[in-house]
């Protein structure tokens, strides 16, 4: 959970104009508080949590390139960042190998995962489409981690057949577009089709049969998950931060943040979320501490401004039932 927090309070570090500096001020003393967190801790840190780290760094790096480093102004924010980024590549470097050390088998499965290289951030935005929830979630998860790990290593080329990347298999293929799986498994199929376009795999809906999905694309299956899990954490809001559903809420944000969903950047969730970091030992705790943090006006006006991608929401939104209740079937 720590991680997944961390990661969002840098997703919405790099969405933020570096002029709001009392905003900034506050996103970075989280940030550095949970890097002295991840310092001490990073030897029982597992891969996930290393790869949370990994994409916060990424992030990080990503606010320091778009922030004017020609503003007086701006130069002491900026002189924390790069101090930040510089401990946080020499204190993952040192996570990388412990894991290797720990879990040789896993870390060769996800290693590719692990480089700050094959994370990208998004550069076009787009808003999840409330037309495009499905009429209800499947009561229990659509696959369980072992078979969510072979698809994603199979795409990554770390799984069998010699090292060759971009492998979809019919199975992975049907479960990883399953309409109404809930919770993780809705996460995670998000997380397959992010994993295909970061390593370059464009075939993942090649070889697809069922006609109704005919005309769907890579984009289309993120539009509709991340649909999803934006009603997934609106519900979660409405029924005030369950502490055991805040990992899940965090996840959403982090995956469909990197996806390009600028509408999960939400000031009310960022308000609350830093309420959940101990103050003295930096990590995100699951106990609710309730303070203000004067985080009231509008952090992120300036995702308005990005350009949006076109989409097929219209379309979507009559296609999607029939291929909902077709799902059902399987």
């Amino acid at each position: 959970m720590s991680t997944h927090l961390a990661v969002v309070v840098a997703l919405i570090l790099a969405s933020v104009d570096a002029t709001h500096q009392d905003v900034v001020g506050e996103l970075l003393l989280a940030l550095e508080k949970a890097a002295v967190f991840f310092e001490k801790e990073f030897r029982h840190t597992n891969l996930d949590g290393v790869v949370g780290f990994q994409i916060l760094n990424v992030e990080v790096k990503e606010a320091l390139r778009r922030w004017p480093h020609t503003d007086p102004g701006n130069i002491h924010q900026i002189s924390r960042v790069k101090r930040l980024v510089k401990r946080l590549n020499s204190i993952i470097a040192q996570a990388v190998l412990r894991l290797q050390e720990s879990d040789p088998t896993y870390y060769r499965e996800f290693e590719p995962i692990l480089g700050a290289d094959f994370w990208t951030v998004p550069h076009m935005w787009n808003t999840s489409n409330p037309a495009l929830v499905y009429p209800a979630f499947r009561e229990v998860e659509c696959f369980d981690e072992k078979l969510s790990d072979k698809c994603m290593t199979l795409l990554l080329g770390t799984g069998k057949y010699n090292g060759t990347p971009c492998i979809v298999t019919n199975s992975c293929r049907n479960i990883m577009t399953r309409f109404g799986c809930p919770d993780y498994s809705l996460s995670h199929q998000l997380l397959y089709f992010m994993f295909g376009e970061m390593r370059g795999c464009y075939n993942i809906l090649q070889g697809e049969r069922r006609e109704s999905r005919a005309n769907l694309t890579d984009h289309d299956y993120k539009m509709i998950f991340c649909s999803n899990m934006m009603k997934c954490n609106v519900e979660f809001e409405n029924n005030g931060f369950p502490i055991q559903r805040r990992d899940i809420f965090m996840e959403n944000i982090m995956l469909c943040g990197m996806a390009g969903f600028s509408d999960f950047y939400k000031p009310s969730w960022l308000r609350r979320i830093l309420t959940w970091q101990d103050s003295d030992l930096g990590c995100f705790r699951k106990d609710e501490k309730e303070r203000s943090h004067g985080l009231e006006r509008n952090l992120l006006g300036t995702t308005n401004s990005h350009k949006r991608v076109k989409r097929r929401e219209k379309t979507l939104k009559g296609m999607l039932p029939k291929m909902y209740f077709d799902d059902r079937r399987l």
